[in-house]
């Protein structure tokens, strides 16, 4: 957890700092954190965030967000450099912009994607500095009966 805190630093939102880390067989395979796709301008070189402008609150409108989660980046990175992780855990740690913690859980989108890469486990920072560890198991069992809109733990919540 302390290294996806370090990789949190990298963030480029002006909301948020996360970093996720994804490890198999006892070893770091990809990284990511919460930023502005490669090679275009993030929000801190554009000295504004569409969605504070528009008084957006957290966990809404995501598509007006010029960033890609840390979660995505960390699944893409293992991919762009040809590492499988079939099978391994992600540990995510989150902040506010101000440093304060947050419950760094994945948003739908990023829990949709972390299922279908086969991720086994998720450990996620919590505002009271625990953890707190999901199996993906549990939300393919959960969301086969329910919608996942019923899910329980909502990012930033």
């Amino acid at each position: 957890m302390g290294i996806a805190k370090e990789v949190a630093k990298g963030s480029t939102c002006l909301r948020r700092k996360i970093g996720a880390v994804i490890v198999r067989d006892d070893q770091i395979v990809s990284t990511g954190y919460v930023g502005a796709p490669r090679k275009t301008r993030a929000c801190p070189d554009r000295k504004s965030c569409l969605r504070n402008k528009l008084r957006i609150p957290s966990g809404q409108r995501y598509e007006l967000c010029r960033s890609v989660h840390a979660e995505a980046n960390a699944i893409i990175n293992a991919g762009r450099a040809g590492v499988s992780f079939l099978g391994g855990n992600m540990y995510i740690w989150g902040s506010n912009a101000d440093e304060s913690l947050i419950n760094a859980f994945p948003c739908f989108f990023c829990k949709r994607m972390i299922v279908n890469a086969g991720i086994r486990n998720v450990f996620c920072s919590m505002k009271n500095k625990s953890i707190r560890v999901f199996s993906v198991a549990t939300w393919q069992e959960e969301w086969t009966y329910n919608d996942i809109i019923n899910d329980k733990e909502q990012y930033g919540s």
